[in-house]
């Protein structure tokens, strides 16, 4: 489960793509809060503090922000695309108690049966959880598991307090016999008899012609 993190936030004024460049100068990181008909408030938080935190998925922080003590759940971090550094984060308002819709990563443990292979059909589920209780993940056991099984989101185990949104009959993981791919070997086989089957024609026709010059010489 998540745990609730404390950061010290500040309340910002400035705003723009220079001022955030200001802000990312001194090692903070410009962020807005919204939600529950609340006027959007923007801050900044420390930069590498926030980035740790923000290594697993669904973090609620609690931020002080300026002796205001306020329950924030990460909606979306914005990303430099090549250095992949925080520019910017999105955080909602939440209360104790409440519950929110997350998306949360399927995590798969264990061997499927000898000669098969599983393959991740579903890499996150959507759930309803509290938003202080949100699971990290679910886990999905193919321990042992024959060929042609197949795990739907319905038949994965949640922790207690959590509902299931995706759709209960969608395909999370099935275990499958790995097939060896023969087409390329057939492929190159009617070539090579292809050519070889052109050359021998060629051949023939250089023979013919040699012959027919012979003749006229003659």
């Amino acid at each position: 489960m998540s745990e609730n993190t404390h950061l010290a936030a500040e309340v910002r004024s400035s705003f723009g793509k220079g001022a955030a460049r200001k802000i990312r100068a001194t090692n903070k990181i410009p962020a807005v809060i919204y939600g529950h008909g609340t006027e959007p408030r923007h801050v900044t938080l420390p930069g590498h503090e926030t980035a740790l935190l923000l290594r697993k998925k669904n973090v609620v922080l609690t931020l002080d922000i300026e002796g205001d003590e306020q329950l924030a759940l990460v909606k979306d971090v914005q990303k430099d695309p090549v250095r992949q550094l925080i520019e910017h984060i999105d955080l909602i308002v939440v209360r104790k108690g409440e519950k929110v819709v997350v998306d949360i990563p399927v995590h798969v443990e264990g061997e499927s049966a000898p000669g098969t292979i599983h393959m991740l059909e579903h890499a996150t589920l959507s759930v309803e959880a509290e938003a202080t209780h949100i699971p990290e993940n679910v886990v999905v056991s193919v321990e042992g598991l024959e060929d042609g099984t197949q795990i739907h989101a319905g038949q994965v185990a949640l922790p207690k307090g959590t509902t299931l949104i995706t759709d209960a009959d969608a395909l999370v993981v099935i275990v499958s016999t790995p097939q060896l791919d023969t087409t390329s070997d057939a492929d190159g086989s009617a070539d090579a008899a292809e050519a070889e089957a052109e050359g021998d024609a060629a051949e023939g026709d250089a023979e013919a012609a040699e012959g027919e010059s012979t003749e006229a010489a003659e």
